[in-house]
């Protein structure tokens, strides 16, 4: 039987890319990096983000520039220059475990869209930074308010109403 869902699969994601990408980056600098509700809510955001399709922002039905986010989770640069600047810049360990992740070619802003391992460590990295706990594993609601807080931030025009019809379309049914 093949998987007939939207875009990829979401139990692919999470067994082949966030899993193993979470346990590569856990450590006792980074406790509880690997949790079950670090997993969903990685879920739920690239759900939310790309629709598990996009690889670039599509700002409206015309859009054909490139940016300003990139890959399933929807990552800007200056997000991605600042995590690696005023956090992992502070945390060598981890830095080099994430570092681990990128390969030498194309930059890092373009893996973002192309490495799949890489941009789940950058996306649970703006999480893990972040004094907002995560919910408890199976509170989707919950995600979605840590995804508003974190992610998309009060500025932001997404709503955690939006991130829970995601969950509920493009994971749920296919995890």
């Amino acid at each position: 039987m093949s998987y007939a869902g939207p875009g990829l699969s979401p139990r692919h994601l999470e067994a082949f890319v966030i899993r193993p990408v979470l346990a590569h980056l856990a450590g006792t600098d980074a406790p509880g990096i690997d949790r079950d509700a670090a997993v969903e809510l990685l879920l739920g955001t690239a759900a939310h983000e790309s629709g598990l399709r996009a690889l670039d922002q599509i700002t409206s039905p015309t859009d054909r520039s490139l940016g300003p986010a990139f890959g399933l989770f929807q990552i800007e640069p200056r997000t991605h220059a600042d995590l690696w600047t005023n956090f992992l810049g502070h945390r060598p360990a981890l830095a080099a475990r994430v570092a681990a992740l990128r390969s030498a070619w194309p930059s890092g802003d373009v893996q973002l869209a192309t490495n799949l391992a890489y941009a789940a460590a950058i996306a649970r990295l703006v999480y893990f930074r972040s004094p907002v706990p995560l919910a408890a594993p199976g509170d989707v609601a919950g995600h979605a308010a840590v995804w508003k807080r974190v992610y998309n931030t009060t500025a932001g025009k997404g709503r955690p109403e939006q991130f829970v019809d995601a969950w509920s379309r493009l994971v749920q049914p296919y995890r």
